[in-house]
């Protein structure tokens, strides 16, 4: 429920805004806009507003939507389809402020507004997670496996990297976006690190030879682990209905042994849970000075293709240890607003690089995801709770916009390119071309190319 909730939520939205940047602007240009759909198929509900009488519709198959403006060519279509519509049944005046007789400039701006709706609603997302205060992990270099590219480079467990690139790096979700974009380019890059004894060390990692693929985390490809504390065995938060819960698990419960075998810590707790799906365990827990032991059978997760078991109870970390490992990054709002700006322009590079490198092979097509694995992400991360999900409705936002503004005859960047070739040559396109791939002005918004997940 939770999975089908958080995608209505991100189609909905996410199409609304799209197609209100185009119905908005339209209206700012005087054209009139005879449909405003979220969806597409059979009608749900639709109601007739404004002194254009524009109908709304919301639509049963939510994968994209679409606004409707008043055009001469479709109601001459419409007309030899022989439908009840002909350039008749509107007046001169009506006709005046058709979408196929406004300048060049006015097309433009109407076709763009979509993808740059998108882009601002990431912009707007990212602003807000800014402000509020954005939490990371220190980015303190864990094991490095031997051999690895990490190895090459003489990184050292303990060391704190400062930066990559010569880019700052507070988080390891800073240091895991600059080198995944560093990736990208196939060359030598500086990581700056600071080592425990507090001595600068500067440490060259080639990326010759490694593999783009975005459904392999960078930190694994290159051998570099995120330093790990020895945390204690101890319950913190139980997830509601979760295999913790109907064990009757409860916080602050510590984690003796697991089928008699002795747990040293809460990460030797969560390897023997993922690697026992659907199998039962015997617990033995001190529970209010008490020994006691609880079976408990935890649940089979899929993720990329990887099954594993999950209790659904976090560890509980005291202070002192959230301060040494953890930081938490806030920003004025002037400050918030240019990193959000700068975060949805990076994306946006970032994802137009993967989608090339998609279409020449240089990277595998398993890398776009359908609305399936849009809609477990969704879930998956509303579950993690609010800002996660603004963060995933940014990500999915951006790709929408970036998507749309292709050159592909069904998108908005195939009108786009229609207009650029109209100031080019002194004169619109013909009809026949730009009926070519696309009907009734349509804005597809569809989610099945979300390439930018990670």
């Amino acid at each position: 429920m939770m999975t089908l909730i958080a995608f209505i939520v991100t189609i909905g939205l996410l199409v609304t805004i799209h197609e209100y940047g185009h119905f908005q602007v339209a209206r700012w240009c005087n054209v009139k806009v005879l449909r405003f759909s979220v969806g597409f198929g059979k009608p749900l509900w639709k109601k007739t507003f404004g002194k254009d009488k524009t109908e709304f519709v919301l639509a049963a198959i939510p994968l994209g939507g679409f606004v409707k403006m008043l055009d001469e060519r479709e109601l001459k279509a419409e007309r030899e389809q022989n439908l009840d519509v002909t350039p008749a049944s509107y007046s001169e005046a009506e006709l005046q402020r058709a979408f196929n007789r406004q300048n060049v400039w006015k097309r433009i701006a109407i076709v763009s507004a979509g993808p740059i709706a998108n882009l601002l609603l990431a912009i707007f997302l990212y602003w807000l997670l800014f402000m509020q205060g954005v939490t990371g992990m220190r980015p303190i270099v864990g094991d490095v496996v031997k051999n690895s590219l990490a190895a090459s480079a003489s990184l050292k467990k303990g060391e704190v990297i400062q930066s990559i690139a010569g880019s700052p790096v507070k988080t390891w979700t800073d240091a895991r976006w600059i080198l995944l974009e560093q990736s990208l380019e196939n060359k030598n890059v500086t990581i700056e690190a600071l080592s425990t004894d507090n001595v600068l060390h500067v440490h060259t990692l080639s990326f010759s030879g490694v593999n783009s693929d975005p459904e392999v985390d960078i930190l694994e490809k290159v051998g570099l682990g995120m330093f790990k504390p020895n945390i204690p065995a101890v319950i913190g938060e139980i997830l509601p209905n979760s295999a913790a819960e109907k064990a009757n698990f409860r916080s602050d419960d510590k984690i003796l042994s697991i089928n008699d075998v002795d747990m040293r810590d809460w990460e030797s707790v969560v390897a023997k849970v993922k690697a026992s799906p659907n199998k039962v365990l015997q617990i033995k827990i001190e529970r209010a000075q008490e020994l006691r032991t609880i079976a408990v059978v935890p649940e089979r997760v899929t993720e990329n293709n990887q099954s594993f078991g999950r209790l659904g109870a976090s560890v509980k970390l005291d202070q002192k240890t959230l301060d040494e490992f953890l930081i938490e990054l806030q920003y004025s709002p002037l400050q918030s607003l240019q990193k959000a700006i700068l975060k949805t322009w990076d994306t946006a590079i970032f994802s137009l690089k993967m989608l090339g490198r998609m279409i020449t092979g240089q990277i595998s097509i398993k890398g776009i995801s359908g609305p399936v694995t849009i809609a477990t992400f969704a879930g998956e991360s509303a579950s993690l709770g609010l800002n996660t999900f603004l963060s995933f409705l940014a990500l999915v936002s951006i790709s929408i916009g970036v998507l749309n503004l292709l050159p592909i005859p069904v998108l908005d960047g195939g009108h786009l390119m229609y207009y650029i070739a109209e100031i080019l040559k002194g004169s619109p396109v013909s009809d026949q071309t730009m009926l070519v791939g696309q009907k009734n002005r349509v804005c597809v918004t569809r989610l099945a190319y979300d390439y930018c997940h990670f």
